[in-house]
Parts: structure tokens; sequence; C-alpha cells
């Protein structure tokens, strides 16, 4: 078996270089991915379904010659269906789901070789920025096991940044990705709406605000995981434009000089944290000094009027969603169901009428021909993912039903820059550039025009060269 100590310095590309060429088995790096998580999943509970056995019988079938043969794998407990595996989505809800059949984008992963192992922690549904349900436990981050991983990607994020696997599956409809990735010190992409499906069971997630990719160690993992997933299946209503080349061949191209306008501040106005604005000053001096044109504007986003019309698409489709299961258990649903932040977004759903979701879709269609004007004259917007490095375990509480507006609230605040980003269907991406004084990520952010992963794959190698991150990990 390969040991921890030289599985942990290579990234998935690599680990699946080494079984390629005979230097160590599939069924090595899923007893050193099993043997780590065993280690150290009683103090971070990230892992919330471990499929071991069946890992290892699919290695004993064999595994599809894709270009991750042999990598162990994660899939979140939100989406990716996986025939004979329960999907919570972290609710009490769905404790007993099983889906018959596999989404499509799990069995692009799967073609691609990787090995799945389990399925990782989750807020209920995906709707706090702090994976901690009821359901499924608190996830602690490796960096300081008292702090939040973010959400809704969190048990993705710790499993990654423990060193249990490279490269883990996440989705992200307003941050959940990035957030979960800035916190725990990791890359993470968000890609186009529309660049990876959603299907075959819908054809869009929150009116093409949620999609799915991974958080990485690596940014060539990320863009090689892109490459293996991505393009459009029989039946989407539509797909992201095709990019002119490999992701993958992205990583290491020179990005050339890029305009790049720098946000100090929220897309509300409002002011950052210390720790998160110094954070998007040093990366701005980087750029810089690697050549880029950096300089302060804002696209001037009615961040009230897109917050508003965020709310009505997620609450009403929370509320679908809640609707068709309780029907398909053949009952009326109820608060009992789901927690207290939930019913409540539930209850705003119901109170969604016709015309309001129409007007939210078309706020959200703005917003992305505002940016995209906007982006006629910058290549990038550099901004802090977050208004605040990671916050204490318990900050965020979804079981309250006397703090949900308060909750609320401090989501909103929190949220100063991801949300925007999945309203516009634009790609984004967080880059581990800086740590706290007491030792907590706190990631930078970076968004560009619809389908231009590509200009950021090319700037987030530069700026892993520039300023490496992949050996800083956590003491654990």
């Amino acid at each position: 078996m390969i040991k921890f100590d030289e599985y942990w310095k290579h990234d998935a590309v690599a680990l699946a270089d080494l079984v390629a060429k005979g230097e160590v088995s599939a069924e090595e790096l899923l007893d050193t991915a099993v043997e780590r998580a065993e280690a150290v999943n009683s103090a971070i509970n990230a892992i919330v379904y471990k499929q071991y056995d069946v890992a290892r019988q699919a290695i004993r079938e064999g595994l599809p010659n894709g270009p991750l043969k042999g990598v162990p794998y994660l899939f979140k407990d939100l989406g990716a269906y996986d025939a004979g595996h329960p999907s919570t989505g972290g609710s009490r809800l769905f404790a007993d789901f099983v889906p018959d059949h596999d989404a499509t984008y799990t069995e692009r992963c799967k073609a691609a070789g990787l090995v799945v192992m389990g399925r990782t922690n989750t807020p209920e549904f995906g709707l706090n920025i702090s994976t901690e349900s009821s359901l499924l436990g608190a996830c602690r981050n490796p960096w300081n096991l008292e702090y939040s991983t973010g959400g809704s990607s969190g048990g993705a994020a710790a499993a990654v940044a423990a060193g249990i696997l490279p490269v883990a599956h996440a989705t992200d409809g307003g941050g959940s990705i990035r957030i979960p990735a800035a916190n725990c010190g990791l890359f993470g992409l968000k890609p186009t709406r529309g660049r990876n499906p959603a299907g075959p069971d819908v054809g869009e997630g929150w009116a093409g605000m949620s999609c799915g990719h991974v958080v990485s160690r690596s940014v060539r993992d990320s863009a090689v995981m892109l490459d293996c997933t991505h393009g459009a299946a029989p039946g989407d209503p539509y797909a992201a434009p095709a990019p002119a080349r490999p992701f993958a061949d992205e990583v290491g191209a020179d990005p050339g000089k890029l305009r790049i306008a720098v946000m100090n501040h929220g897309h509300d106005g409002e002011p950052l944290s210390a720790e998160c604005s110094r954070a998007v000053s040093d990366t701005a001096k980087l750029l810089t000094d690697l050549g880029h044109t950096v300089e302060a504007a804002d696209p001037g986003i009615d961040t009230m009027a897109v917050g508003r019309a965020n709310r009505a698409i997620i609450a009403a489709n929370t509320a679908n969603m809640v609707r068709n299961r309780a029907k398909a258990l053949g009952r009326e649903p109820s608060g009992q169901d789901v927690e207290a932040a939930t019913w409540a977004m539930v209850q705003l759903g119901n109170a969604v009428a016709g015309p309001d979701y129409a007007d939210a879709v078309l706020q959200i269609h703005l917003l992305s021909r505002k940016l995209g004007a906007f982006f006629q004259d910058y290549d990038l917007i550099l901004s802090s993912t977050l208004r605040n490095p990671p916050l204490p375990l318990g900050t965020l509480n979804t079981q309250d039903p006397d703090g949900i507006e308060a909750f609320g609230e401090l989501i909103r605040h929190e949220l100063a820059t991801t949300p925007f980003y999945n309203a516009a269907g634009c790609p984004a991406m967080t880059v581990p550039l800086h740590w706290s004084a007491d030792v907590l990520p706190v990631g930078v952010h970076f968004g560009a025009t619809l389908g231009d992963e590509a200009t950021l794959l090319r700037l987030a190698a530069q700026l892993e060269q520039a300023k490496p991150w992949f050996d800083k990990v956590p003491d654990m």
C-alpha cells in the first residue's frame, strides 16, 4: 500500500499517472484513502456514507480506461445520484431515499475511471453556508475543529483538506463550491451555467443558478475533471459555449496581460473584514507584479434586486421539491420534516406568485447582461470570496424557529460576492492565497464572463506557481 506521506504529495492527475505506469494499483490508492478516512473522519465528520466494499468490487470488475483511472472519489450527499446508494440532501425528509439510477454527472465520473468510495456531508438541501445539519451533524474544519468548513459542499472540502483524497464532488448554487474551498484552503471553480449536465431528472438547478463541479488541491485536477464531465447530454435545455480546447491545456498556458477590476468591498458596497481586505490588497499587488493591469472598478450590481430574485427562485424550488417528496411518501409536507430555516423557505416559496417568479428570472438575466457589458472592459473581477474568514461552528443555526430572520440576515451579510455569479451564470473561482493571523484560510475570488473558464484556469495556474499552496496543509 502506498504510504500516506507519499500519497499526500500527489494530486489526482499524478495518482492516475502512477496507476497507469503500474507503480501503484487502484486497490492500494483506495486502501490508503480509506485508512486516512478512518483516521480523521471521526474528528471532522466529512464522510457521512461509506461504500468502501462497493469501491473494491468496482476495481475488481475492472475500471474504465479514463484519464483518472484508479483515483478515489467522493460524491456530495446532494444530487449526483448513484444507483442503489442513499441520497439524503442532508434532510430527514430524504433519509431513506435511494435512487435507482445514476445521474449523468455520476456516469461521466465513473467513465473517467474514478473509484467512488462514499458521500460527503452537506447542510439540508444546500441552503446553509455552514455544514451542520440536524440529520448529518456538524462538519469540522481541518484547520481548526471549532470552525465551520463553509457550505454547502463542506464535507467535500473537509475531506480534501484533510488529505483523504485530492479532489471531490461539490455543487454551487450561491457559492457552495467556492465558500468551503475558501474556508478550507482549496481551489474551487464554479463553472459557467450549463457547463456540466444536471440530468436526467432535471434540466437545470435553481433556474440555472446551481451547478456541479469539484473542490481540489491543484488547479489541474479541477481542469481535468471539467474535461471529464462537461458538455450537454441529450435533452438538456441549453449548454455552455464550447471551449476552444481542453480545459487541461489552459493550465500552464500564458494568460497574457489581463485587465482586472478590483473590488476591496462587497458587491453591496459594504466593507470587508480586515483579513479579507488584506487578502484582496495583497493579491492585487501580486497581480501587478505579474504584469497584469489592476484598477479599482465596480460593475454596480443592484444587490437588493438580485437578492430578492435569488430568494424567490430558491424558495419556490425548495417548496416544490419538498412538496414532491411528501407526495411520493403519500402525505402532506410538514414543518416536522425539515429544519426550521428550510420550513421558512418552503413557506416563502409557497407564497411566490407566478409573475413574481417570472420577474425573478428576468432579474438574473438582466444581471447577466450587466456583467456581460462590464466584461467588455475587463477580463476579470477580483474580490474577496467571503466577507469574513471562517466562522465558528454554531454561528449559523438553521434549527431555531425564533432565529430565522437573524439567520437570513447573517447569510446575506456574509455573501459579499459569490451568489451574483450564480445569478448571472458566469464562471468564478476562489484561490487559496491568504491565511489569517490565527492560521485560518481566506479565499480570493475571481469572476469572468460567460463561458470563459479558460482565462480563470490560466490565471489560477499562474498564481499557483507564483504563490504555491499545495503543500500548505492543516496539521491533523
